[in-house]
């Protein structure tokens, strides 16, 4: 689980767009530069590294 209040001022390090919390897989989305985003312990992982491509499902959902 990640705090709301962190949420809301995280934004994507590509795209600068805003980010969604996906509580299934504990990761932050970003439909616009198409990652997302792990988050290890409670901690986000915002290096474009280690984000992982999103599907074109996922982009779409």
């Amino acid at each position: 689980m990640i705090d709301k209040k962190l949420l809301e001022i995280l934004v994507c390090p590509v795209s600068k767009a805003p980010l969604e919390y996906n509580e299934e897989r504990d990761e932050l989305i970003c439909k616009a530069s198409g990652l997302a985003y792990p988050v290890r312990d409670g901690i986000p992982v915002m290096l474009e590294s280690e984000a992982r491509q999103l599907t074109a499902d996922e982009k779409l959902g």
